[in-house]
Parts: C-alpha cells; sequence; structure tokens
C-alpha cells in the first residue's frame, strides 16, 4: 500500500468533492488524481494557444495595420 498523508480542507471543498464524483463509491483519492490530470491538460493546452497567439501577432499586425484599410476609415 502507498504511503498515506492527511490534509485539512474546508466543509465546503468537502462537499463539492462529493457533488463532483463520477461515480458514489469513489474515493477522494481517486477523484483528486482525475482532477489533477484534466488540470494538467488544460494548462498543457493553454500553453499551446498561447504559443500560436505568439506566433500568429506579427502576421495579424501585418494584416490590421495597413495603409489600405486607413483609407477606407475615411472614406
Amino acid at each position: 500500500m502507498t504511503e498515506a498523508t492527511t490534509i485539512q480542507v474546508d466543509k465546503s471543498i468537502v462537499n463539492s468533492l462529493k457533488e463532483v464524483r463520477e461515480y458514489p463509491r469513489q474515493t477522494y483519492n481517486e477523484l483528486l488524481k482525475r482532477m489533477v490530470q484534466v488540470f494538467k491538460g488544460v494548462k498543457k493546452r493553454n500553453q499551446y494557444d498561447e504559443f500560436l497567439h505568439k506566433i500568429q501577432k506579427t502576421k495579424m499586425k501585418e494584416l490590421w495595420d495597413n495603409k489600405e484599410d486607413e483609407a477606407w476609415e475615411n472614406a
């Protein structure tokens, strides 16, 4: 068996954990493992989105900041 520890959390957190369980007998350990996996996936995806945004920024500036568009604004 793996080592276990005790952590203190607010009762409201415990109630929230109970509400989001995937099945009634799911342990908090299983639930927290799943939540960590989901969080890591979201974080990784967010880093990818930020990377895409950075590389597209130059091209978008080129497309949006041009004399032709400014001429239409004053028409």
